[in-house]
């Protein structure tokens, strides 16, 4: 499997990625869509980036001024263009407010720092003047990350840290290596595959997220399994805040007090921007072996992965798809809507590294899997996956394209409570929807437990953002009381800000309330995003 190395540019505005990637649905789909779900085409045609509504920019020309003498006037943007590609993310409704030509949450201004001095110097600017700081990476926050709250601000100004996109050492003694946090992920798999290593950390998301993001959010990639977390990744980091500069990381591993990577490892730029980070990385693998197999159930399958991942020596990859995202055909994308698909449900094992641990790992694996009741399907399922794994997004916007309301949530818990919150969650979802198409699939799994990823399609209301929000909230208080955690990998944001209050509880909230007063008194960064108001 060769992964992309270089992301497309820019990002589609209105949609996820290259938009030379856009492509409308067949017309078969488009007619099984109508006739399973009743999806109808829009009533009205996307908004052209010529039709966008933008607010006039709110920021005092002194301000902008300040802000050009720190990192050069052509490093601060307000035109309509940096404004409209820098507002919001890519969630669904993202999506559907710039389809329909919807601005209103856009910056005032882009900023794009070049150093870490110049970040220390920017928000202590915006301290200054009280002004609104979004740290921005590659623009992929799906759970409203990027839209801050602007009631008692001057304005809000997007601070892009594209410019900060350098391999600064690498330490092959270590195994670590000192990377920026405005690389992309294919950038920096490219910057590090010319020492031999890779980080392994290949999310949905992977063609366009950056370092920072990844840290900022807890990421987790598809090939967890091997290679770890985004978090369990960051060994060491450089913080600037409005207070000042934070230094962490001295050792991989220390009894020093609690550790303070925590604090800003999926603190979404609400504490701090990240301008470095230390990161542990792997020797590049030299054989990459996918795979599928077929299970009769979700719950044989899923009683299968607890056991790899218990056992020792799990696959790199190991995901598992449902029984309907296995008989749509989500799990290989680029297959989606071929006649006759496949029952039962799917796993997808795939081994990278050395040969001769790939060999040991495939063949403890198929040993168990055979126990377990798995059926071998050979290389191409796999491989199918492997070569469609970051088409996802895409399809997305295809399904919004014809009429479809789309969307997916992810959760997690332990292993015993798994069966009751995958099925409190597809009721909830199906509660409030009517009669969705609801698809799932386990795609991260720890010795403990694993996280559930969940796809939602039916057909769009009048109001389809009403329509998702309250699907939104049904599944979100489901999660809640069955058990899971709001979010394994998306983060918190605007949109789940309710329930990660349930979550953590009154005191919990204190707390994060307590560290945000500390390094950001002013409460410029991200405001509105992850910190619990009661």
């Amino acid at each position: 499997m060769e992964s992309p190395l270089l992301p497309a540019e820019p990002m589609l505005w209105s949609g996820w990625g290259d938009p030379a990637r856009a492509a409308e649905l067949p017309a078969p789909v488009r007619e099984l869509l109508t006739e399973l779900l009743g999806v109808r085409p829009p009533a009205a045609p996307a908004a052209t980036f010529g039709e966008v509504r933008l607010p006039p920019a709110a920021l005092p020309q002194a301000v902008l001024a300040a802000l050009a003498a720190v990192t050069g006037e052509e490093h601060v943007r307000a035109d309509d263009d940096a404004r409209i590609r820098h507002t919001r993310g890519k969630s669904t409704p993202d999506l559907l407010l710039m389809r329909a030509g919807d601005a209103s949450d856009a910056p005032d201004a882009v900023v794009l720092p070049g150093s870490h001095e110049e970040v220390v110097e920017v928000l202590r600017l915006c301290a200054e003047h009280r002004v609104a700081v979004v740290p921005f990476g590659g623009g992929t926050s799906v759970v409203g990350g990027l839209t801050p709250a602007r009631r008692g601000y001057a304005g809000v100004v997007a601070l892009d840290l594209g410019r900060l996109d350098r391999l600064r050492s690498v330490d092959p003694v270590s195994m670590t290596a000192d990377l920026e946090p405005g690389l992309r992920a294919p950038q920096a798999e490219r910057l590090l595959a010319g020492h031999g290593l890779t980080l392994g950390h290949f999310p949905q998301s992977y063609e366009y997220a950056t370092l920072g993001g990844f840290a900022a959010a807890r990421s987790s990639g598809q090939a967890s399994a091997g290679y770890g977390r985004f978090d369990d990744m960051v060994v060491g980091m450089t913080v600037a805040t409005p207070r000042g500069t934070l230094e962490i990381g001295r050792a991989p591993k220390s009894a020093a007090g609690p550790d303070l990577r925590q604090v800003f490892l999926g603190s979404e730029g609400a504490f701090g921007v990240i301008t470095s980070l230390r990161l542990r990385v792997h020797r590049a693998p030299a054989v990459r072996a996918y795979e599928g197999w077929r299970f009769e159930t979700f719950a044989a399958g899923t009683a299968a992965l607890r056991r790899l991942a218990q056992e020792g020596a799990p696959p790199t990859v190991l995901r598992l798809s449902d029984e309907t995202e296995t008989m749509v055909g989500l799990a290989k994308p680029t297959d989606l809507g071929t006649p006759g698909g496949d029952s039962g449900c799917l796993v997808v094992a795939g081994f990278e590294g050395a040969p001769g641990d790939v060999a040991h790992r495939r063949e403890h694996a198929a040993a168990l899997l055979v126990e377990a009741g798995g059926v071998h399907l050979g290389p191409e399922p796999g491989e199918k996956w492997a070569q469609g794994r970051f088409s996802a997004p895409y399809l997305r916007d295809s399904l919004l394209a014809a009429g479809a309301t789309v969307e997916t949530l992810e959760t997690a818990c332990f292993w015993s409570d798994l069966p009751r919150l995958y099925d409190a969650v597809r009721l909830a979802l199906l509660g409030a929807l009517g009669a969705p198409l609801v698809m799932c699939h386990i795609s991260h799994v720890y010795a403990t437990g694993a996280s559930l990823y969940f796809t939602v399609v039916t057909a769009q209301t009048g109001d389809p953002l009403a329509q998702w929000a309250a699907a939104k909230r049904a599944a979100g208080e489901a999660i809640v009381a069955a058990g899971g955690t709001i979010s394994h990998h998306h983060g918190v944001g605007r949109d789940h800000l309710e329930a990660y209050a349930a979550e953590i509880g009154d005191l919990g909230g204190e707390i994060l309330r307590g560290i945000k007063e500390r390094l950001d008194p002013a409460g410029i960064l991200n405001p509105g995003v992850l910190i619990p108001v009661y």
